[in-house]
Order: structure tokens, then C-alpha cells, then sequence
């Protein structure tokens, strides 16, 4: 892996890809396990052909990729079929995310985990968890206007993830998105340099 982990999490609509983004651009690697997991489930996608055993052909679009919103509905019609749908996916995407922060070349990468604080096990790979967070009233207005759902169904969404409270108890830095890309901006940057100190610590000490 990569000399310094940075777990990145928050609840949807929290901005997570904009601060991650913000990282990237202050020279932070970016390990993105939602991007690992959309290309797992794309048409000919490695995740494919178990979740198509795992769940049959309605599963699957027209193109051949996962229906994620036919997947929505089965996941939350049955609560067992998330725990088999993560048995499917999560050991590919750790697979390669592993893979991906072993291989970066930047001083630390930013490893983006939609679900950290759910799907357990992210804590021993990281040195630092950094939780983007917001008021739970900003995340529906902001999935409602990029996704077109409604307010019901994104609450429905938000309710099967960690609660805000739960994210913050395992956070040791918090990006606060309530306001402009601004101020994000500022505690972005005040992290990064936080994160090449504590790198310099840490190589300092095993070396």
C-alpha cells in the first residue's frame, strides 16, 4: 500500500466526490471504490455473471449491466439480499483497491468509501478517516436536484446507511459542506498538509 491511507466517507449527498476532487488536486493519489464498483457491475463487468447466478437475469439492463434501480428495489423488498449482494461485490472492490493504493505514486492517497463505517474491515487499512459531513435537510435537497428521486426514496436510501452520528464517532478529521466549494477548499488544504506531516511522522519513525 501506499505510505499513508486516508479513509474518505459520508452519507449521500454529503460532496464526498467534490472534496475528494479537492485532494486530488493538492496532489493526493484517489483510490474511488464507487468508480471500482460501477466498472464491476458495467456490461462484461468481473461481478457480472455471480450476481446474474446470484439473482437472475432481471437484474440486468439492456446493455448487459447491473439495473441498479431493479437492484434498489430487491434490496429493499428483502433485507438478506444486501448482505448476498456485498458478499458478492465487496471482496473484488477491496481486491482492487488494495491493489490501486499499493500501487500509487503519489505521497498518500485518498481511498473514498461511500460505505466505510458499514461495511467494517476499512479502519485497519487506513491511517486517517476523514468523514465529509452536512445538516441530513442539505443531503436530500441535494440528491433530489442531481437524481430526480423523491424525497421519500432518498430518506429511504439515507436510512439504510450509517446515520451522521455514526460517521463523526469514527472520524478523525471532518469536512464540513454546508456552504461553497470555498470553504471546503480551505479545510481541504489545511488537511492535505496535515497529511504530509503525519506521513513525514510515520516514515520518520519506521525508518
Amino acid at each position: 500500500m501506499s505510505q499513508y491511507v486516508v479513509g474518505l466517507t459520508g452519507g449521500i449527498g454529503s460532496g464526498k466526490s467534490t472534496v475528494a476532487d479537492l485532494f486530488v488536486e493538492q496532489g493526493a493519489g484517489l483510490v474511488d471504490t464507487d468508480a471500482i464498483a460501477h466498472a464491476l457491475t458495467a456490461a462484461g463487468g468481473a461481478a457480472m455473471p455471480a450476481l446474474v447466478d446470484e439473482f437472475g437475469r432481471n437484474i440486468l439492463a439492456a446493455d448487459g449491466a447491473l439495473d441498479r434501480a431493479a437492484m434498489r428495489q430487491l434490496v429493499f423488498a428483502d433485507p438478506s439480499v444486501r448482505s448476498r449482494l456485498e458478499g458478492i461485490l465487496h471482496p473484488l472492490i477491496r481486491q482492487i483497491s488494495d491493489e490501486r493504493c499499493r500501487a500509487a505514486s503519489s505521497p498518500y492517497v485518498i481511498l473514498a468509501v461511500p460505505l466505510l463505517v458499514e461495511s467494517g474491515g476499512y479502519r485497519d487499512r487506513c491511517d486517517r478517516i476523514a468523514v465529509v459531513d452536512c445538516p441530513e435537510s442539505l443531503q436530500i435537497e441535494r440528491v433530489m436536484a442531481r437524481s430526480g428521486l423523491a424525497a421519500g426514496e432518498v430518506e429511504a436510501i439515507m436510512a439504510a446507511q450509517a446515520t451522521r452520528q455514526q460517521r463523526l464517532v469514527v472520524a478523525d478529521d471532518v469536512v464540513v459542506n454546508d456552504a461553497g466549494r470555498t470553504k471546503i477548499y480551505e479545510q481541504v488544504k489545511a488537511l492535505h498538509a496535515n497529511y504530509l506531516a503525519l506521513l513525514a511522522e510515520k516514515l520518520k519513525a519506521c525508518c
